[in-house]
Protein backbone atom coordinates (compact mmCIF):
# COMPACT_ATOMS: atom_id res chain seq x y z
CA UNK A 1 0.00 0.00 0.00
CA UNK A 2 1.49 3.60 -1.01
CA UNK A 3 2.50 5.99 1.77
CA UNK A 4 1.14 9.51 1.05
CA UNK A 5 3.76 11.60 2.18
CA UNK A 6 3.00 13.88 5.55
CA UNK A 7 2.93 17.54 3.27
CA UNK A 8 0.51 16.63 0.36
CA UNK A 9 -1.46 14.84 3.37
CA UNK A 10 -1.70 17.71 5.07
CA UNK A 11 -2.63 19.79 1.87
CA UNK A 12 -5.14 17.31 1.14
CA UNK A 13 -7.17 17.25 4.68
CA UNK A 14 -7.49 21.03 5.02
CA UNK A 15 -8.49 21.41 1.57
CA UNK A 16 -11.12 19.04 2.16
CA UNK A 17 -12.34 20.35 5.24
CA UNK A 18 -12.62 23.78 3.65
CA UNK A 19 -14.96 21.91 1.25
CA UNK A 20 -17.04 20.59 4.16
CA UNK A 21 -17.42 23.80 5.93
CA UNK A 22 -18.25 25.52 2.77
CA UNK A 23 -21.16 23.08 2.28
CA UNK A 24 -22.43 23.71 5.77
CA UNK A 25 -22.27 27.34 5.41
CA UNK A 26 -24.03 27.27 2.39
CA UNK A 27 -26.39 25.30 4.09
CA UNK A 28 -26.43 27.26 6.93
CA UNK A 29 -27.55 30.74 4.99
CA UNK A 30 -30.20 28.99 2.63
CA UNK A 31 -31.64 27.54 5.80
CA UNK A 32 -31.42 30.90 7.85
CA UNK A 33 -32.74 33.31 5.06
CA UNK A 34 -35.41 31.28 3.07
CA UNK A 35 -37.15 28.67 5.84
CA UNK A 36 -37.89 31.14 8.41
CA UNK A 37 -40.96 32.25 8.39
CA UNK A 38 -41.72 35.03 6.02
CA UNK A 39 -42.76 35.05 2.24
CA UNK A 40 -39.66 35.33 -0.11
CA UNK A 41 -42.15 35.63 -3.28
CA UNK A 42 -43.77 38.25 -1.18
CA UNK A 43 -40.79 40.21 -0.64
CA UNK A 44 -39.60 39.87 -4.13
CA UNK A 45 -43.33 40.84 -5.72
CA UNK A 46 -44.06 43.74 -3.28
CA UNK A 47 -46.34 44.82 -1.14
CA UNK A 48 -49.07 45.67 -3.41
CA UNK A 49 -49.26 42.26 -5.66
CA UNK A 50 -52.25 40.10 -5.47
CA UNK A 51 -52.08 36.84 -4.77
CA UNK A 52 -52.14 35.76 -8.31
CA UNK A 53 -48.65 37.83 -9.11
CA UNK A 54 -47.38 36.29 -5.92
CA UNK A 55 -47.90 32.72 -6.38
CA UNK A 56 -46.60 33.87 -10.13
CA UNK A 57 -43.31 35.10 -8.48
CA UNK A 58 -43.36 31.80 -6.22
CA UNK A 59 -43.01 29.75 -9.20
CA UNK A 60 -40.27 31.86 -11.68
CA UNK A 61 -38.11 31.63 -8.47
CA UNK A 62 -38.76 27.81 -8.08
CA UNK A 63 -39.89 28.45 -3.67
CA UNK A 64 -42.92 25.71 -5.27
CA UNK A 65 -40.53 23.12 -4.97
CA UNK A 66 -39.44 20.77 -2.14
CA UNK A 67 -36.97 22.67 0.40
CA UNK A 68 -34.35 19.97 -0.50
CA UNK A 69 -35.17 20.33 -4.14
CA UNK A 70 -34.84 24.08 -3.52
CA UNK A 71 -31.53 23.33 -2.32
CA UNK A 72 -29.95 21.44 -4.73
CA UNK A 73 -31.25 24.12 -7.11
CA UNK A 74 -29.10 26.62 -5.21
CA UNK A 75 -25.74 24.39 -5.21
CA UNK A 76 -26.55 23.49 -8.74
CA UNK A 77 -26.52 27.28 -10.01
CA UNK A 78 -23.34 27.77 -7.81
CA UNK A 79 -21.50 24.72 -9.20
CA UNK A 80 -22.78 24.48 -13.23
CA UNK A 81 -26.32 27.68 -13.83
CA UNK A 82 -29.41 27.47 -13.33
CA UNK A 83 -32.41 28.29 -15.26
CA UNK A 84 -35.20 30.88 -14.24
CA UNK A 85 -38.82 31.10 -15.85
CA UNK A 86 -38.86 34.48 -17.42
CA UNK A 87 -42.43 35.27 -18.38
CA UNK A 88 -42.77 32.48 -21.80
CA UNK A 89 -39.02 31.28 -21.99
CA UNK A 90 -36.30 30.51 -19.82
CA UNK A 91 -33.23 32.65 -18.62
CA UNK A 92 -30.22 31.03 -17.58
CA UNK A 93 -27.95 32.37 -15.36
CA UNK A 94 -24.17 31.06 -15.70
CA UNK A 95 -22.34 29.53 -12.77
CA UNK A 96 -21.00 30.38 -9.83
CA UNK A 97 -24.98 31.63 -9.77
CA UNK A 98 -26.49 32.74 -6.43
CA UNK A 99 -29.62 34.54 -7.70
CA UNK A 100 -31.38 36.66 -9.38
CA UNK A 101 -31.92 40.68 -7.24
CA UNK A 102 -35.47 40.69 -6.30
CA UNK A 103 -35.17 44.26 -6.33
CA UNK A 104 -33.83 45.15 -10.36
CA UNK A 105 -33.98 41.05 -11.40
CA UNK A 106 -30.55 41.54 -12.15
CA UNK A 107 -28.04 38.15 -11.53
CA UNK A 108 -26.12 38.61 -7.58
CA UNK A 109 -23.15 37.37 -9.16
CA UNK A 110 -22.42 40.67 -11.32
CA UNK A 111 -23.86 42.74 -8.76
CA UNK A 112 -20.93 41.16 -6.26
CA UNK A 113 -18.22 41.43 -9.07
CA UNK A 114 -18.81 45.08 -9.50
CA UNK A 115 -18.35 45.78 -5.61
CA UNK A 116 -15.52 42.88 -5.17
CA UNK A 117 -12.93 44.70 -6.35
CA UNK A 118 -13.14 47.93 -4.37
CA UNK A 119 -13.47 45.91 -1.70
CA UNK A 120 -10.25 43.80 -2.46
CA UNK A 121 -8.05 46.63 -3.54
CA UNK A 122 -8.55 47.71 0.10
CA UNK A 123 -7.79 44.89 1.76
CA UNK A 124 -5.10 44.43 -0.37
CA UNK A 125 -3.23 48.33 0.48
CA UNK A 126 -4.35 48.00 4.63
CA UNK A 127 -2.45 44.16 4.45
CA UNK A 128 0.41 45.99 3.26
CA UNK A 129 0.10 48.86 5.40
CA UNK A 130 -0.38 46.56 8.48
CA UNK A 131 2.30 44.18 7.41
CA UNK A 132 5.14 47.12 7.27
CA UNK A 133 3.92 48.98 9.96
CA UNK A 134 3.08 45.99 12.38
CA UNK A 135 5.59 43.49 11.78
CA UNK A 136 8.26 46.33 11.94
CA UNK A 137 7.15 48.47 15.18
CA UNK A 138 6.88 45.14 16.80
CA UNK A 139 10.70 44.20 15.93
CA UNK A 140 11.84 47.53 17.21
CA UNK A 141 9.68 46.92 20.57
CA UNK A 142 11.29 43.81 21.47
CA UNK A 143 14.55 44.48 20.23
CA UNK A 144 14.78 47.71 22.35
CA UNK A 145 12.80 45.78 24.88
CA UNK A 146 12.98 47.97 28.20
CA UNK A 147 13.90 51.47 26.67
CA UNK A 148 11.87 54.82 25.97
CA UNK A 149 11.20 53.42 22.12
CA UNK A 150 10.26 50.24 23.90
CA UNK A 151 7.72 52.14 25.96
CA UNK A 152 6.31 55.05 23.56
CA UNK A 153 5.42 52.09 20.81
CA UNK A 154 3.71 50.53 23.79
CA UNK A 155 1.71 53.37 24.20
CA UNK A 156 1.30 53.82 20.61
CA UNK A 157 -0.24 50.48 20.03
CA UNK A 158 -2.44 50.29 22.93
CA UNK A 159 -4.16 53.15 21.72
CA UNK A 160 -4.29 51.95 18.27
CA UNK A 161 -6.19 49.41 19.33
CA UNK A 162 -8.40 50.77 21.73
CA UNK A 163 -9.24 53.64 18.94
CA UNK A 164 -12.32 52.24 16.39
CA UNK A 165 -12.02 52.21 13.33
CA UNK A 166 -14.43 54.39 11.95
CA UNK A 167 -13.19 57.16 15.06
CA UNK A 168 -9.67 56.70 13.51
CA UNK A 169 -10.95 57.33 9.64
CA UNK A 170 -12.55 60.66 11.04
CA UNK A 171 -9.65 61.66 12.84
CA UNK A 172 -7.53 61.24 9.83
CA UNK A 173 -10.07 63.07 7.40
CA UNK A 174 -9.79 66.04 9.89
CA UNK A 175 -6.42 66.12 10.43
CA UNK A 176 -4.93 65.37 6.73
CA UNK A 177 -8.11 66.76 4.68
CA UNK A 178 -9.52 69.65 6.93
CA UNK A 179 -6.62 70.99 9.48
CA UNK A 180 -3.23 70.21 7.20
CA UNK A 181 -5.29 69.99 3.92
CA UNK A 182 -2.45 67.86 2.14
CA UNK A 183 -5.03 66.09 0.91
CA UNK A 184 -8.70 66.49 -0.87
CA UNK A 185 -11.78 64.91 0.66
CA UNK A 186 -11.96 61.16 -0.94
CA UNK A 187 -14.39 60.92 -3.88
CA UNK A 188 -13.64 57.70 -5.55
CA UNK A 189 -12.34 57.37 -8.75
CA UNK A 190 -12.32 53.75 -10.75
CA UNK A 191 -8.92 52.37 -11.39
CA UNK A 192 -9.73 51.75 -15.01
CA UNK A 193 -10.83 55.55 -15.37
CA UNK A 194 -7.57 57.17 -13.63
CA UNK A 195 -5.34 55.21 -11.50
CA UNK A 196 -3.67 57.57 -10.18
CA UNK A 197 -6.83 59.62 -8.66
CA UNK A 198 -7.63 56.11 -7.85
CA UNK A 199 -4.20 55.75 -5.62
CA UNK A 200 -4.80 59.00 -4.13
CA UNK A 201 -8.43 58.46 -2.94
CA UNK A 202 -7.38 55.22 -1.49
CA UNK A 203 -4.83 56.37 0.48
CA UNK A 204 -6.90 57.42 3.54
CA UNK A 205 -8.96 54.42 3.70
CA UNK A 206 -5.97 52.11 3.63
CA UNK A 207 -4.32 54.01 6.07
CA UNK A 208 -7.52 54.19 8.06
CA UNK A 209 -8.19 50.27 7.95
CA UNK A 210 -4.25 49.38 8.19
CA UNK A 211 -3.12 51.58 11.49
CA UNK A 212 -6.02 50.01 13.32
CA UNK A 213 -4.67 46.40 12.40
CA UNK A 214 -1.18 47.45 12.80
CA UNK A 215 -1.58 47.55 16.27
CA UNK A 216 -2.97 44.11 16.90
CA UNK A 217 0.37 42.82 14.52
CA UNK A 218 2.79 44.97 16.19
CA UNK A 219 2.07 43.30 19.56
CA UNK A 220 1.73 39.74 18.27
CA UNK A 221 5.26 40.18 16.76
CA UNK A 222 6.63 41.88 19.98
CA UNK A 223 5.54 38.95 22.43
CA UNK A 224 6.09 35.92 19.75
CA UNK A 225 9.87 37.58 19.40
CA UNK A 226 10.41 38.07 23.01
CA UNK A 227 9.23 34.22 23.83
CA UNK A 228 11.61 32.93 20.53
CA UNK A 229 14.61 35.51 21.85
CA UNK A 230 14.45 32.95 25.13
CA UNK A 231 15.00 30.09 23.87
CA UNK A 232 17.61 28.08 24.51
CA UNK A 233 18.88 27.39 21.22
CA UNK A 234 18.54 31.74 20.69
CA UNK A 235 20.86 31.92 23.49
CA UNK A 236 23.01 29.00 22.39
CA UNK A 237 23.92 31.35 18.45
CA UNK A 238 25.12 34.26 20.80
CA UNK A 239 27.19 31.52 22.85
CA UNK A 240 29.05 30.45 19.73
CA UNK A 241 29.53 34.51 18.62
CA UNK A 242 27.41 34.99 15.95
CA UNK A 243 26.49 38.34 15.91
CA UNK A 244 22.69 40.15 17.25
CA UNK A 245 21.66 40.46 13.39
CA UNK A 246 22.00 37.17 12.15
CA UNK A 247 20.75 35.75 15.54
CA UNK A 248 17.38 37.84 14.65
CA UNK A 249 17.59 37.60 10.96
CA UNK A 250 18.73 33.77 10.26
CA UNK A 251 16.81 32.28 13.48
CA UNK A 252 14.91 33.78 15.64
CA UNK A 253 12.39 35.57 13.18
CA UNK A 254 11.59 32.02 11.67
CA UNK A 255 10.26 30.96 14.67
CA UNK A 256 8.49 34.33 15.28
CA UNK A 257 6.75 34.98 12.04
CA UNK A 258 4.75 31.49 11.60
CA UNK A 259 1.67 33.00 13.57
CA UNK A 260 1.49 36.59 12.42
CA UNK A 261 1.80 35.33 8.69
CA UNK A 262 -1.04 32.56 9.81
CA UNK A 263 -3.05 35.59 11.25
CA UNK A 264 -2.31 37.91 8.63
CA UNK A 265 -3.30 35.25 5.83
CA UNK A 266 -7.03 34.85 7.58
CA UNK A 267 -7.56 38.89 7.86
CA UNK A 268 -6.92 39.12 4.61
CA UNK A 269 -10.42 37.33 4.21
CA UNK A 270 -11.75 38.78 7.08
CA UNK A 271 -11.52 42.18 5.96
CA UNK A 272 -13.66 41.78 2.84
CA UNK A 273 -16.34 41.95 5.96
CA UNK A 274 -14.68 43.65 7.96
CA UNK A 275 -13.90 46.75 5.89
CA UNK A 276 -17.77 47.80 5.62
CA UNK A 277 -17.42 50.47 8.28
CA UNK A 278 -14.39 51.86 6.29
CA UNK A 279 -16.73 51.74 2.85
CA UNK A 280 -19.27 53.86 4.16
CA UNK A 281 -17.18 56.33 5.84
CA UNK A 282 -15.45 57.24 2.38
CA UNK A 283 -18.32 56.57 0.43
CA UNK A 284 -16.43 53.00 -1.35
CA UNK A 285 -18.90 50.93 -3.81
CA UNK A 286 -17.60 47.84 -2.19
CA UNK A 287 -19.36 45.06 -0.83
CA UNK A 288 -19.89 46.54 2.32
CA UNK A 289 -22.00 49.23 0.34
CA UNK A 290 -23.98 46.70 -1.49
CA UNK A 291 -24.65 44.26 1.52
CA UNK A 292 -26.23 47.01 3.66
CA UNK A 293 -28.07 48.73 0.77
CA UNK A 294 -29.37 45.08 0.26
CA UNK A 295 -30.49 44.59 3.83
CA UNK A 296 -32.08 47.88 4.10
CA UNK A 297 -34.01 46.60 0.73
CA UNK A 298 -34.74 43.03 2.04
CA UNK A 299 -33.22 41.73 -1.43
CA UNK A 300 -32.82 38.09 0.11
CA UNK A 301 -30.50 36.62 -2.50
CA UNK A 302 -28.15 39.92 -2.95
CA UNK A 303 -27.73 39.21 1.01
CA UNK A 304 -27.36 35.59 1.09
CA UNK A 305 -24.32 35.63 -1.84
CA UNK A 306 -22.70 38.43 -0.34
CA UNK A 307 -22.36 36.72 3.06
CA UNK A 308 -21.89 33.41 1.23
CA UNK A 309 -18.81 35.27 -0.74
CA UNK A 310 -17.52 36.86 2.61
CA UNK A 311 -17.73 33.30 3.96
CA UNK A 312 -16.05 31.54 1.08
CA UNK A 313 -13.08 34.44 1.37
CA UNK A 314 -12.43 33.28 5.20
CA UNK A 315 -12.56 29.66 5.14
CA UNK A 316 -10.11 29.89 2.15
CA UNK A 317 -8.06 32.67 3.70
CA UNK A 318 -8.38 29.98 6.65
CA UNK A 319 -7.02 27.35 4.69
CA UNK A 320 -3.73 28.99 3.26
CA UNK A 321 -3.03 30.25 6.69
CA UNK A 322 -2.57 26.39 7.55
CA UNK A 323 -0.56 25.73 4.85
CA UNK A 324 1.48 28.55 5.34
CA UNK A 325 2.50 27.55 8.84
CA UNK A 326 3.12 24.26 7.54
CA UNK A 327 5.62 25.91 5.65
CA UNK A 328 7.40 27.64 7.68
CA UNK A 329 7.40 25.19 10.97
CA UNK A 330 7.18 21.38 9.81
CA UNK A 331 6.55 20.52 12.79
CA UNK A 332 2.91 21.34 12.30
CA UNK A 333 3.12 18.84 8.82
CA UNK A 334 4.09 15.89 11.38
CA UNK A 335 1.44 16.66 14.20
Amino acid sequence: MLSVPPGPRFAAKRLLGAVLVLLVLSLALYALFYLLPGNPAQLACGERCSPQQVAQVRERLGLDEPVYAQYLHFLQGLFAGRDYSAGTGLRHCAAPCLGLSHQNDEEVTALILEGLPTTVSLAAGALVVWTVLGIGTGLLSALRRGGLTERALTVLTLAGTGTPVFILGLLLLMAVCAYLQWLPFPSYVPLSQDPEQWAWNMLLPWLTLGLFESAKYARITRSSTLEVLAEDHIRTFRAYGLSERAVVSRHALRGALPPVLALSALDVGTMLGGAMLTEQLFGLPGLGKLLIDSVHKVDLPVVVGVILVIGTAVVLANTVADLLTALADRRVVLS
